[in-house]
C-alpha cells in the first residue's frame, strides 16, 4: 500500500515515570503522537523535556483539562487525520504492553489496511485475577453486541485503527474514559470493519500507574454495554441481512 502512513499515538495523563522510555523507543522507527490529557506539572514538563530530546521529534497534544483516555485518543486521531496519516496505532502510556509487538501489528495493518489489528494480551505472573476474569464478561457483551465473534479481547489497550473508519465515528456520541475501548469495538464492527486480532506481552509492573477504577469504570462499562445492546437491537435487521448476504 504506497499510501500507508502509520503514526504511533499515546494517551498520556501522570504517566511520568515510563513514557519517555516508552517514546523514545517507538520513536526511533515511526512518528508519534502524544496526548496530554491535563497531567499535573510533574508529567507535563517530562512530556515537554521528550519532546525536546526524542528523535523524530513526537508531536505533543496539550489538552487543559483531563477527559478521559477515549477522549485523548479522539483527539490524537483527528490530529493524525489532519497530518495525512492513514493509520494509527493506539499504545497505552503505563508501560504494560510489550513494544517489540508493534512492528508486527504495523505489518499486518499495512497487508490488509481496511482492518482494525486488535491486541488481546498474552499476560505473565504478574496479571492480577479480578482483571483477567473481568474482561471475561466484556468479551462476551461485545460478541453480543456488536453480533459477532470476531474480536478476541474488548479491553486491550494496543490496536491498530483505519482512519478511514474512524472519521465516520469522529462525531458519534462515545463513551470517552475507559469505556472507550469496547465501544469504539462495538461501532467498529456495526461498520463491517475487518478484525485482525494478534497477541501482545502484557506485564503489570510493581510501580506501574493505572488510571483503571475498580468501581466508577466497571460502571461505566456496564452501562456502555446496556446503551450499545439497544443499538444493536434499532441496527439488527441491517446486521442480520449483512450476514445473510
Amino acid at each position: 500500500m504506497p499510501d500507508f502512513r502509520p503514526v504511533i499515538v499515546i494517551p498520556v495523563y501522570d504517566h511520568d515515570l515510563c513514557i519517555a522510555e516508552i517514546t523514545e523507543r517507538l520513536a526511533r522507527h515511526w512518528p508519534v503522537i502524544l496526548v496530554d490529557d491535563g497531567s499535573h506539572a510533574k508529567c507535563a514538563a517530562v512530556l515537554d523535556a521528550v519532546a525536546a530530546k526524542t528523535y523524530p521529534f513526537p508531536v505533543v497534544l496539550m489538552r487543559q483539562a483531563n477527559g478521559g483516555k477515549g477522549a485523548a485518543v479522539m483527539a490524537g486521531m483527528r490530529r493524525a487525520r489532519t497530518d495525512g496519516y492513514t493509520h494509527v496505532l493506539q499504545v497505552d502510556a503505563d508501560g504494560q504492553h510489550d513494544l517489540t509487538a508493534a512492528a508486527g501489528f504495523l505489518d499486518a495493518a499495512q497487508k490488509k489496511p481496511e482492518a482494525l489489528i486488535c491486541g488481546y494480551p498474552v499476560y505473565d505472573a504478574s496479571a492480577p485475577l479480578a482483571r483477567k476474569k473481568g474482561r471475561e464478561v466484556s468479551n462476551l457483551w461485545v460478541k453480543i453486541n456488536g453480533l459477532s465473534g470476531a474480536v478476541k479481547d474488548s479491553l486491550c489497550g494496543f490496536r491498530v485503527y483505519p482512519l478511514s473508519a474512524m472519521v465516520k465515528l469522529f462525531d458519534a456520541r462515545m463513551g470517552l474514559r475507559m469505556d472507550f475501548d469496547v465501544e469504539v469495538l462495538v461501532r467498529l464492527l456495526w461498520l463491517d470493519t475487518p478484525v485482525i486480532n494478534r497477541p501482545v506481552g502484557v506485564t503489570y509492573p510493581a510501580d506501574g500507574i493505572s488510571h483503571f477504577h475498580a468501581f466508577a469504570d466497571n460502571v461505566r462499562i456496564s452501562y456502555v454495554h446496556t446503551r450499545l445492546f439497544f443499538g444493536m437491537l434499532v441496527r439488527l435487521p441491517e446486521l442480520l441481512r449483512r450476514k445473510n448476504v
